[in-house]
């Protein structure tokens, strides 16, 4: 059995995310409760019966919630208002006012949370982190980014308090009251207690009832395309310093199969039907790499990683990490090593996170001694320490695993994929 301090691999539909971004919507009327629904989702994953609990919890939404001059009301009890709709990358805006001794929050995609509570001494919570105010991702694991607010940003009770919420992937930005609270954290998946899985790509958002009153209105969504998705993923290349290493002109500083690629309107391109590893010409340890790119129909390429210059990198380099449409009907039935950001033949990636074939993806790959991260359109899709797997795809040797530098490379396969924004930071 492989040993993995890893992901395993979780197949979810593959993402739908609109290639451009959408307007801001209103997503609650100020009337009713069109497009809501009640769904506590703690309650409905451990029942037996998912239709009965949600019939059950539609009764109790209607006793518990209400709307008033244009506010969604809730007493404190009952399931949590939900949308019927289900989101991916969004921006996500609120206004909401609660009690004293108040607690709440904001589940997207499903998963808790987005804190809300009492911050002052009287609520009783400082030793769950109160002190610090509300807007943290509470269920993160403790010390981790996200988990406390990065200011106390609270207003007194009695005033409304505005949210703004932007998740890219797992990647996760909160303003609260205008200030920032969250600054890109992952927020970890609550529903999976080992953390091995990323949030799944698109999910309910669900407001919280939580034993005091609180109230909400002007919610509002924009969900974001994927141009727009990899600008904001790429905003911070120059100012936490990686260095671009394709000038989006010519091959210069590459080595290798140059012949086999070709620059195409700021892309490197592998020409259809040729292959093999084109690298940059300088040898890396401890690094990060970022880029985009984008996938033709049944799309194969690959990251060479820590390559020695020769042979194929999948055993003589580190790794080789999978660039694949995953979604392609000739793959369908390969070994989970195979697939779209797996340490091809050693660890598998969590698939779905791609964006649909033709649109750009933006990934990160950062290698660090023995262990490899990919972050794809910001969900970790794989995190393995490689030393300590010890089981591989046709028992087949990969001698090269364990080297502590090496060149980066593409690993053409025929087919004509795109790179552009290379850039890299060493560490």
């Amino acid at each position: 059995m492989i040993r993995y301090s890893a992901f395993f691999c979780l197949a979810f539909a593959v993402s739908t995310s609109p290639l451009f971004s959408q307007e801001s919507v209103s997503i609650f009327n100020g009337k009713d409760f069109t497009g809501w629904f009640g769904n506590n989702p703690h309650a409905t994953s451990k029942a037996k019966n998912v239709e009965e609990s949600l019939a059950k919890q539609a009764e109790e939404f209607k006793a518990h919630w209400t709307v008033e001059n244009g506010e969604m009301v809730n007493d404190g009890n009952g399931p949590y208002a939900t949308t019927e709709k289900e989101y991916g990358d969004v921006e996500l805006e609120l206004e909401y006012k609660t009690v004293a001794k108040g607690d709440s929050g904001i589940y997207m995609r499903g998963t808790p949370q987005i804190q809300i509570w009492d911050y002052t001494e009287e609520g009783g919570k400082w030793k769950l982190g109160a002190d610090k105010g509300s807007g943290g991702l509470w269920n993160n694991s403790k010390g981790n980014p996200g988990k406390d607010p990065l200011v106390l940003a609270d207003k007194p009770f009695g005033e409304w308090n505005k949210v703004k919420a932007r998740m890219l992937g797992s990647r996760t930005w909160v303003w609260l009251n205008d200030q920032l609270v969250v600054d890109g954290a992952i927020w970890e998946n609550f529903w999976d207690k080992e953390r091995l899985t990323p949030l799944p790509p698109k999910g309910h958002i669900h407001l919280q009832t939580h034993g005091a009153e609180i109230r909400w209105k002007n919610i509002k969504v924009r969900e974001i395309g994927s141009n727009e998705a990899a600008k904001l993923l790429r905003a911070d290349d120059i100012e936490s310093g990686f260095s671009y290493i394709f000038d989006g002109k010519s091959l210069d500083g590459w080595s290798g199969e140059t012949q086999n690629y070709e620059v195409v309107d700021g892309t490197i391109r592998c020409k259809e039907g040729k292959g093999g590893t084109l690298f940059y010409n300088r040898i890396l340890g401890d690094y990060t790499v970022r880029f985009d790119f984008k996938l033709p129909p049944g799309g194969n390429n690959g990251l060479a990683i820590r390559y020695p210059g020769k042979g194929d990198t999948a055993y003589v380099g580190m790794c080789e990490l999978q660039i694949l449409d995953n979604t392609a009907e000739k793959f369908a039935k390969l070994d989970e090593r195979q697939y779209h950001g797996s340490a091809y033949g050693i660890a598998p990636a969590a698939r779905g996170y791609l964006r649909p074939v033709g649109q750009w993806n933006t990934q990160e790959v950062t290698v660090t001694g023995h262990r490899v991260k990919v972050e794809l359109n910001g969900s970790v899709i794989l995190d393995a320490d490689l030393s300590t797997i010890e089981e591989y795809l046709a028992d087949k040797p990969h001698p090269g695993k364990m080297r502590t530098e090496g060149f980066f490379g593409f690993a053409g396969h025929g087919d004509p994929v795109e790179f552009r924004n290379v850039a890299v930071k060493q560490h």
